[in-house]
């Protein structure tokens, strides 16, 4: 009798913690066209610690190592809010880098990653800007500021504004 309780019990323990689930990982993906050749539209992006030129919402973006593998930039947003993010990967000749935060900061995410890359011809260019990242509150029933809708949302954001103003500058003529 005390064997078949062990067991029910056991059972019931493990279907609790089945239905118990953590944060899943969200993806972002925006791309945009630019009306100006790639080599131009990578020219402006290229540099690591050039976000604060083109990202609307950046103050400051400088990186210890530039755009050397393992180097470390520190975000200050305007009006407040920072993000250390460090390079994981750089390719000058396909016009792209990757980058990883552990730490959201002034975003509510964590274990953050994220790839922008240009690609086009002599006229036109296409900037696509992904990340993947989990939610910034790491448990169950997260706050409303701290949920996936919210980390998708804020992420989102900072992806459109980034590539509008991006498209702003290389397009002036």
């Amino acid at each position: 009798m005390f064997s078949r309780w062990l067991a029910l019990a056991a059972l019931t323990l493990a279907s609790g913690v089945a239905l118990a689930h953590g944060p899943t990982r969200q993806k972002v993906v925006e791309k945009i066209t630019i009306d100006a050749p790639a080599d131009a539209v990578w020219a402006q992006i290229k540099d690591f610690d050039a976000l604060a030129k083109w990202h609307p919402a950046v103050a400051e973006s400088p990186a210890d190592k530039g755009n050397t593998e393992g180097s470390v930039r520190t975000i200050k947003i305007k009006g407040g809010g920072s993000l250390v993010e460090s390079l994981e990967r750089y390719n000058a000749e396909g016009k792209s880098y990757s980058y990883r935060a552990k730490d959201g900061g002034a975003l509510p995410v964590t274990n953050y990653t994220s790839t922008i890359t240009v690609s086009g011809d002599g006229t036109k260019s296409t900037v696509e800007w992904r990340g993947a990242f989990y939610r910034g509150f790491p448990n169950n029933d997260p706050p409303p500021d701290q949920n996936d809708e919210a980390a998708v949302k804020a992420v989102t954001g900072v992806y459109q504004a980034g590539l509008a103003n991006l498209k702003s500058l290389a397009e002036k003529k």
